[in-house]
């Protein structure tokens, strides 16, 4: 008789490896860069990122957040992540690139959620809850100045930190009702989703992220060596290469 072990062996393999696929596939599709934990399904298409977006059906009616002077004639657009400590420490950098520039330089900024962050979509509806009542820019600095106080809470007692820094920044004249209900509005989770497929559409693997009035991004590397000056020198460049552009510098 034929001797068929090794064809039995070789469809023991074929199988095993099979199976092995089968197993492994969620894994490695789990594990794929995925930058945004929120649900993010709108199509921006039709947007230009490299431009001011008013509120629409798409944004929850939530029109883009500005820094600075909203005429000023110089524009970067900045994606961050309220639980991102490159984006809070960059936060009184780009406060004060606004006071050198005053006039003369805004920042858009886009919140861009990162999936590494648990509390990264919630601290983005806090923030967009406070804009609702007018405090979208000082809440959010709330936000990166306490991130340490916040940034490993749960339920209840991230709603409770969310709430008191709401308190704190309207000093105590906001509804809070209100903002608790606007956290969780369809409205607000619009907003959150469509500036995250922005950034998506844009590639952005880590934040913060910036980006000039031509849509490029502006270059930068935050590492261990560079210094805040080293930072604010990459910054000053772009702002004065757009002010001489424009014969403002």
């Amino acid at each position: 008789m034929k001797d068929n072990k090794p064809l039995l062996i070789s469809l023991i393999v074929i199988v095993s490896l099979f199976i092995g696929a089968i197993i492994l596939f969620p894994i490695f599709k789990n594990n794929k860069e995925d930058d945004s934990s929120s649900n993010v399904s709108v199509d921006v298409s039709k947007y230009n990122h490299a431009s001011y977006i008013e509120g629409n059906e798409d944004n929850g009616g939530i029109a883009d957040h500005i820094k600075g002077d909203p005429s000023a004639p110089v524009t970067i657009y900045e994606y961050g992540d309220y639980q991102c400590s490159g984006c809070a420490n960059f936060n009184p950098w780009a406060k004060q690139l606004l006071k050198e520039y005053e006039g003369k330089l805004r920042i858009i900024f886009r919140s861009f959620p990162l999936s590494i962050h648990n509390n990264a979509v919630a601290a983005s509806s806090a923030a967009e809850a406070a804009g609702l009542q007018g405090y979208w820019e000082e809440y959010g600095d709330l936000l990166f100045s306490n991130q340490a106080e916040w940034f490993y809470s749960k339920g209840s007692n991230r709603i409770n930190y969310f709430v008191s820094y709401f308190e704190d920044v309207t000093d105590g004249k906001g509804d809070v009702n209100k903002f608790r209900s606007d956290m969780a509005s369809a409205e607000v989770k619009k907003k959150v989703n469509f500036d995250a497929a922005l950034a998506k559409s844009l590639n952005i693997t880590a934040t913060p992220a910036f980006f000039g009035e031509d849509g490029s991004e502006i270059e930068w590397i935050l590492s261990d060596e560079q210094t805040k000056a080293d930072t604010l020198k990459i910054f000053r460049n772009y702002i004065d290469k757009e002010l001489e552009k424009k014969g403002l510098n």
